[in-house]
C-alpha cells in the first residue's frame, strides 16, 4: 500500500482535484438566462385558474428573480464556505446586486404598491417577506440565507394568490403613478451609485457637488473641494458583476412595470421611455467574451468594461430620471 503514496502521486492527486473545482467553478458562473415574466404570470395563471390582475406579473417577477438566486447553477454561493464556491468571487457579487434589487422592491411592495394610503394597514405577507429578504447575505447557518430567502418566497407566492382572490379584500396592489414613482427614485439612487463605482475604475477627480443647490446646507465633517476616486484593483470585476447583476434582476422588474402599469403609462404617454430604458439594461447583459473584466484607460489600447457598463447604467438612470419627471405630471 505504501508503494502508492509518492509525492508523485500526490501531487497528480491534488492537480485533478483543483482541475475538476476549477472546471466545476467555471460551470458555477454561468449567469442566468432573461426570461418574461408576463409569459410566466400568465401561464401560472391560466393553470391555476386565476385573473391576471394588477400586480401579478410584477410579484411574479420578484418571484422568479428571488428563485434563481437559489436555484441556479451552483445554488447561492455567497455564503458557502468550502471550496469551490469559498474562492469564487463575481458570482457572488452577481448575487448580491441583485439581491438589492429584489430588497427595494420588497420594501417597495410592503409600503406603498400595496397599500392605499399613509394609514392603511401593512399587507400580512409582504410585512414577513421584506425582513425575511434582509437576512444577512453571507449567513451560512442558523439561519441560513437561503432558508429566510425561501421564507420570503413562500410569503410573495400567498400576497400574489390573495391578489387573484376576489373574496379577499385585503390582498391588493394599487397601480398608481405615485407608488411606481417612489419605487424608481430608489433605483435612481442605486443605479447611481453603481454608475459612479464603474466610473471610477480609471480614477477620477471630481469638485464637491454634495452641498450643490442650498447655501444653507450642512454636513457633519468638512470634505476637500477636490475628490479623487478611483477603485482598487482588486474589486474592479466585483463592481462589474454587482453592476450586472443588479441590471438582469430591475431589467425583469422593468418588464412586470410595464404589463401592471400599462394604464398608468399610456395616460402619462411613457410606455415608450419605459422601453427605452429596458433596452439600456438589456445591453449591460450582452456577453462577456473576455476571460477577465479588462480595465484600459479611457482612449487607450485595451476595453475598459466598466466605463462601458457605466455608460449603460447612466444611460438607463437618466432615462428613469426623465420617467419620474413624466409621472410626476398631470
Amino acid at each position: 500500500m505504501k508503494q502508492y503514496l509518492t509525492p508523485k502521486w500526490l501531487l497528480s492527486t491534488a492537480g485533478i482535484i483543483v482541475l475538476l473545482l476549477w472546471i466545476l467553478s467555471i460551470f458555477w458562473s454561468v449567469e442566468p438566462d432573461t426570461f418574461e415574466p408576463y409569459a410566466i404570470a400568465n401561464k401560472h395563471a391560466t393553470e391555476n385558474q386565476q385573473q391576471l390582475v394588477a400586480g401579478y406579473t410584477i410579484t411574479t417577477s420578484l418571484i422568479v428573480v428571488s428563485e434563481t438566486l437559489l436555484n441556479k447553477s451552483g445554488g447561492y454561493l455567497s455564503n458557502d464556505v468550502i471550496p469551490p464556491s469559498v474562492m469564487m468571487d463575481n458570482m457572488p457579487s452577481w448575487e448580491f446586486g441583485a439581491l438589492e434589487m429584489v430588497r427595494d422592491l420588497a420594501l417597495s411592495m410592503r409600503k406603498d404598491f400595496s397599500r392605499s394610503q399613509s394609514q392603511s394597514l401593512e399587507n400580512p405577507f409582504l410585512t414577513k417577506a421584506q425582513p425575511q429578504f434582509n437576512n444577512d447575505s453571507l449567513s451560512w447557518i442558523l439561519p441560513s440565507a437561503e432558508s429566510k430567502y425561501q421564507e420570503g418566497i413562500d410569503n410573495l407566492y400567498n400576497y400574489r394568490d390573495t391578489l387573484a382572490d376576489s373574496s379577499q379584500q385585503q390582498g391588493q396592489f394599487y397601480a398608481r403613478a405615485d407608488n411606481l414613482r417612489d419605487w424608481l427614485k430608489q433605483v435612481e439612487k442605486r443605479l447611481g451609485s453603481l454608475s459612479q463605482r464603474l466610473s471610477a475604475s480609471v480614477g477620477q477627480e471630481r469638485l464637491d457637488t454634495n452641498l450643490a443647490g442650498d447655501a444653507e446646507a450642512l454636513q457633519s465633517t468638512p470634505t476637500a473641494n477636490k475628490l479623487t476616486e478611483k477603485t482598487n484593483w482588486w474589486l474592479l470585476d466585483n463592481n462589474f458583476y454587482e453592476a450586472r447583476g443588479a441590471s438582469w434582476a430591475l431589467l425583469h422588474f422593468l418588464k412586470g412595470v410595464e404589463v401592471d402599469f400599462a394604464d398608468v403609462l399610456e395616460k402619462k404617454n411613457a410606455r415608450v421611455s419605459l422601453q427605452q430604458i429596458i433596452r439600456e439594461l438589456e445591453a449591460t447583459q450582452e456577453a462577456l467574451w473576455s476571460p477577465m473584466v479588462l480595465n484600459g484607460s479611457g482612449f487607450g489600447m485595451l476595453a475598459n468594461h466598466s466605463l462601458v457598463m457605466a455608460n449603460y447604467i447612466s444611460r438607463a438612470n437618466a432615462a428613469l430620471i426623465e420617467l419620474s419627471e413624466l409621472l410626476n405630471q398631470g
